[in-house]
Formats: C-alpha cells, structure tokens, sequence
C-alpha cells in the first residue's frame, strides 16, 4: 500500500483514467454451482461513475447468473502502462434504449450483427462498491530491475500506488 495521501475524491478519478485506459476487462460472476466464473468484456461507459455498462445477451450464462446472484467483480488489467483495477459491485440487467443509443459503438456490430434491434439484446449495469488499484508509473524494464535489486538487497521492491477506493 501506498504511503503518499490521497483523497477519495482523487483514488476514484484514478480507477476512472485505468479503466478508461484498459477498456476490456474480466467480469467475474457466481455460476448455479457456486464456482466464480470469469470472461472478457468490453466497458461501454468511458465516463465512470460508479456505474460500468456492458451489452450482452439476455439468455447468456452471466446473465442468468447475474439474476441469481448480482454481486460481481469487474478486473481491468492493463500491461501497457502497468496498472491494474479490481472493482466488486451488484450487477442488474435489463435494456433502456436510450442509454443503450448513447452507449452504442460501430465495432459492437460483431457480436450484435443487427445493432440496437438484435434479438434478446440487453445491458448489464454494475453498480461499484469497492475497488482496488495498482498503479507503476515505471516501465517494465524499470520494474524488473527493481525486482532483481530486491532479490539482491532483501528489500521489498516499490511496485507503485496502490489504494483501495469505496463508493
């Protein structure tokens, strides 16, 4: 964890930029039989809130679990600069035209081959309640040396921010 203060206001803005930044990520929700099940999605909301927008299909699987269980997690990992973001939250389904119009991009035509009007298409809303960010402003070359001079001096490497973040 991370000694430098920072405000609330100032870790959520920060999980907002890594998200944004990462744009897909892993939607991890609880199967019938209990298992955590886990599969890449694409984030719809840029502008994050609280709230995280994903189309999907109403009759998919998460779906169904999401019904039965909402609470989920959503992790962001983004290796090109480094950070990475979990965030746990409740997770409800349903269509709203509207914000789906809004929220509608060209390339979602690959899996919704009939845009907005395509059969049993819906949106899964996650409502955030906690996160957790890392964050290493260095290169990966700068980390693994960090990581060899620990192995060397016996001191834990300083692997950047990380905060934990409530809404």
């Amino acid at each position: 964890m991370s000694n430098e203060p920072t405000t609330a206001a100032e870790a959520r803005a920060r999980v907002t930029e890594l998200a944004r930044a990462a744009r897909i990520c892993m939607l991890t929700t609880i199967a019938l039989d209990g298992r955590q099940v886990s599969r890449p999605m694409g984030l719809q909301e840029a502008e994050f809130d609280g709230d995280l927008w994903f189309f999907a299909y109403d009759d998919s699987a998460k779906v169904r679990q999401i019904r039965v269980n909402p609470e989920v997690n959503v992790a962001f990992s983004d290796q090109k600069h480094n950070s990475w973001v979990s965030i746990s939250g409740t997770a409800n389904e349903g269509f709203d035209r509207s914000r789906a119009e809004q929220l509608w991009s060209p390339v979602l035509k690959v899996w919704f081959p009939d845009g907005l009007d395509t059969s049993g298409l819906t949106m899964i809303k996650v409502h955030a309640s906690s996160a957790e960010y890392w964050d290493s402003p260095s290169s990966t070359v700068v980390n693994l040396l960090g990581f060899a001079r620990a192995a060397v001096t016996g001191q834990p490497p300083n692997p950047g921010e990380n905060h934990e973040v409530t809404y």
